[in-house]
């Protein structure tokens, strides 16, 4: 939010500077983002008037004029399409100093022949005075500006505009009461607000208002002026605050409306009275319904958008923007003024739904005070009576009290106080700075009562009031204890592998870990896991992280995609974290994953190394790498299926009958989708049972030899290596030790759609010499249920 700091300080000036200002604020909790000046550095420019304006002789774009400063006149030769008599300018008289151009110097102002003609001075252009970027015609003052004037005096340019970033639970520091609120709370000054009058009502025309969803908005209040002019011109004291905040003047009855928003911390509209019909209806939106809004913009509104209509059509999208259709423009003069509050959560990425954010849904979706309604009407309607002129019905009042919020009452406890702050500080300063932050405080016996007010919506729990004394007292003045607890040792077992350990082995093996966002694109997590319906957030921080993620992979692509579109075309990236999937019962389960990807070379480049591509039997064995940290044995590698994965590169991992996870290349169609043309292979297992190890115990040495046969089976293609381990296990006895597959051919010598698969067996007893006899034995029991469990064919 942008404020001008000579407005603040017509609300409470502390004896403070610029700086020491600015330092106060930020060290509150209210970070100021930039502070500048309100204009540019500039001198001998005063208040001027055309008093005569004749054709140039040489030039037809240029005007000659006749200026006065009050005392004296001068001739100025002039371009802008705007000059005329009468006009009152700022003009920068022989001598002046205008801001530095582009060679970092001023401008000084001196006699000069413009086409023949003498020219004794320059009238200016906003943008001239670095006012703002308006370089279309003279600024052009009001009629009662008086001449002679030295402009920055006039304008009271000696100013500054601050800006401060305000953390999302501040809402009540959205308006330039809010800040001045915490100014004076701050300095132990009293604030001296605007006085708000109820503005009595000359007519008795009234509006219908009707709560159709109450829940959203509770509360909706109405007022009818009629006779508006709306050519008045609004008020040189507001543009410029208008101006100072970043808001264009536009009109006054917009004008007013902002005026209040800014200053009040209250979003208000105004309709054309004219323009509507029947009645006003506080409604959810018809699905596909369409509005144009002030903007131009015509969207097609969900249903669940929460709009101010008629009894035809929507006016306005609730809290974002109003509608072109029934806004005010110079022909109006009967205006509808409405002011409300909406449950935050109504309003909340209703905006970003529809590609818009204004100061409204800004402040609507962080919560405004629902006390505030009735006072910024009175407000509103005061200064357009002012402005525009006009006679104003009675405030329509339309509220839902079971849907409205209510104010924290909170027990603060004098000891708790100071055990948190290590500071004890005199009651009488506690309950003075809570006072002042607008909280009623009552004694009790343990400490007070608090009751928040209603602009606190952060206000909730004990701990909320004692960051407020912290932070109203100076973070920067709490003494420094070093705290001090008997922390034991964490108990280690011995079968989980820490998961440390399972990171350090990934950056071993040349991976680097990546955290991605819980938050994902919620298309990309459609066409990655379209089995899941993912959870979608009520408030997302943009369009393109709008739901939960299902699996690590769909942050893992978008950062192999990032580097792969920087030239980066080897990536090797591993992750761990949480993948939330819904149940059928409405809980989240939240499951702590490990997940990676894979794609580019198997080595660096370089003269004496191949320049193999990745693919996907090196992922495999970098999570066997990872499966075999903790000594855990009964792990296999099945034919898995996803719909992320090519159906022929892809594999489940089960551990002790269990499935923990899957790895694979990515689907060919998937890629294609999302645009990325080199292959990716990747991994997600669970992470709790990757950790899970077996106890280690000593098993003793044999000194008796090994016994190894070498054997080949033609199997059908279909055949997988594990149903071939499977029935190899059974078969070959308590003495086997190890099966290994060496070799897999396909070709001359074996007919289509078969393959020969070569395996290495190796037994050893721990107490004798085995004989040919029992190894001949288990052979052939393994030959005879391959044949028969397999039709797999011993070859010669």
């Amino acid at each position: 939010m942008k404020f001008s700091e000579n407005w603040l300080r017509e609300w409470v000036n502390p004896k403070l500077s610029t700086d020491e200002l600015v330092a106060q604020i930020t060290m509150a909790g209210l970070e100021v983002d930039a502070v500048e000046p309100v204009a540019g550095e500039f001198s001998g420019v005063v208040v001027g008037e055309v008093v005569k304006k004749e054709q140039h002789p040489d030039a037809d774009k240029l005007a000659l004029c006749v200026v006065s400063d009050g005392s004296e006149t001068f001739q100025v030769v002039c371009g802008a399409p705007n000059v005329r008599e009468g006009l009152k300018i700022p003009f920068a008289k022989i001598g002046a100093l205008l801001p530095p151009g582009k060679d970092g110097k001023p401008f000084k102002i001196k006699k000069a022949k413009l086409r023949g003609v003498e020219s004794q001075g320059m009238l200016c252009a906003e943008a001239e005075l670095q006012l703002s970027d308006a370089y279309e015609g003279l600024m052009e003052l009001p009629a009662d500006a008086p001449v002679g004037q030295d402009f920055r005096e006039y304008l009271g340019l000696n100013d500054s505009i601050i800006e401060v970033d305000l953390t999302p639970n501040r809402a009540d520091c959205l308006s330039l009461k809010g800040l001045a609120r915490e100014v004076g709370t701050l300095n132990n000054e009293d604030v001296c607000e605007p006085k708000i009058e109820a503005v009595s009502a000359s007519i008795q025309d009234t509006f219908k208002v009707t709560l159709e969803d109450a829940e959203s908005c509770p509360k909706y209040l109405g007022r009818v002026i009629k006779g508006v002019d709306v050519s008045a011109q609004t008020p040189l004291w507001m543009v410029e605050r208008l101006r100072r905040s970043g808001i264009r003047s536009i009109d006054p009855i917009v004008d007013v409306t902002n005026y209040v928003l800014l200053e009040q911390g209250q979003p208000m509209h105004g309709f054309d009275l004219a323009k509507l019909n029947g009645q006003i209806h506080v409604r959810k939106a018809k699905q596909d319904e369409k509005l144009t809004l002030l903007d131009g913009q015509e969207v097609k509104l969900d249903d669940d958008t929460l709009v101010i209509a008629d009894d035809q059509k929507a006016l306005a999208i609730a809290g974002v923007m109003g509608g072109e259709d029934s806004g005010v423009n110079s022909d109006t003069q009967y205006i509808f003024l409405e002011v409300a509050y909406f449950n935050p959560i109504a309003i909340a990425g209703k905006a970003r739904k529809y590609g818009l954010h204004t100061d409204s849904s800004h402040r609507f979706e962080r919560g405004v005070d629902f006390e505030l309604q009735a006072p910024a009407m009175e407000r509103a309607t005061q200064l357009i009576l002012e402005i525009c002129g006009g006679e104003a019905g009675p405030v329509v009042e339309s509220i839902e009290q079971t849907a409205m919020p209510a104010s924290a009452s909170i027990d603060l406890r004098a000891d708790r106080v100071k055990e948190i702050l290590a500071l004890e500080l005199p009651a009488e300063q506690i309950e003075e700075m809570l006072t002042r932050l607008g909280m009623k405080v009552s004694s009790t016996d343990a400490g007070w009562k608090v009751d928040a007010p209603s602009y606190r919506f952060d206000m909730a729990i004990e701990a909320d009031l004692i960051e407020e004394i912290a932070r109203i007292y100076g973070y920067n003045k709490l003494p420094v204890n070093t705290p001090s607890a008997a922390i034991g040792l964490q108990v280690q077992e011995e079968v989980q592998t820490p998961v440390e350990v399972i990171k350090q082995l990934w950056v071993d093996l040349g991976y680097q870990e990546a955290i991605t966002y819980s938050f994902v694109d919620p298309k990309i997590q459609k066409l990655v896991d379209p089995s899941i319906d993912a959870l979608a957030l009520a408030n997302p921080i943009s369009a393109d992280m709008g739901v939960m993620r299902s699996t690590l992979w769909v942050g893992l692509i978008k950062a192999a995609e990032h580097n792969l579109n920087r030239q980066q075309d080897t990536v090797r990236l591993f992750e761990t974290g949480l993948r939330f999937v819904p149940q059928a019962n409405g809980e989240l389960e939240q499951t702590p994953m490990i997940s990676g990807i894979l794609c580019g070379q198997q080595v660096s480049k370089g003269w004496t190394n191949p320049s193999a591509k990745v693919d996907f039997y090196d992922l495999k064995g970098d999570v066997e790498a990872m499966l075999g940290l903790n000594g855990a044995s009964d792990i296999r590698f099945e034919r898995g299926e996803h719909s992320a994965l090519h159906p022929g590169q892809a594999a489940k991992v089960v551990k002790n009958g269990k499935d923990i996870g899957l790895l694979g290349a990515l689907h060919p169609e998937l890629q294609k989708q999302l645009g990325i043309k080199t292959p990716l292979f990747v991994f997600e297992l669970d992470l709790n049972a990757v950790s899970e190890g077996v106890l280690p115990h000593f098993a003793p040495l044999s000194k008796y030899p090994e016994v190894s046969r070498d054997l080949a089976f033609v199997v059908e293609e279909s055949v997988t290596w594990s149903q071939v381990e499977d029935i190899i296990r059974e078969k070959a006895g308590d003495k086997l030790i190890n099966v290994t597959l060496f070799d897999v051919y396909r070709g001359q010598g074996i007919e289509n759609g078969r393959k020969s698969l070569a395996l290495g067996l190796t037994w050893q007893d721990a107490s004798r010499t085995l004989n040919d006899e029992e190894i001949t034995s288990w052979v052939n029991d393994i030959v005879q249920s391959l044949a028969e469990g397999l039709d797999a064919q011993l070859r010669g």
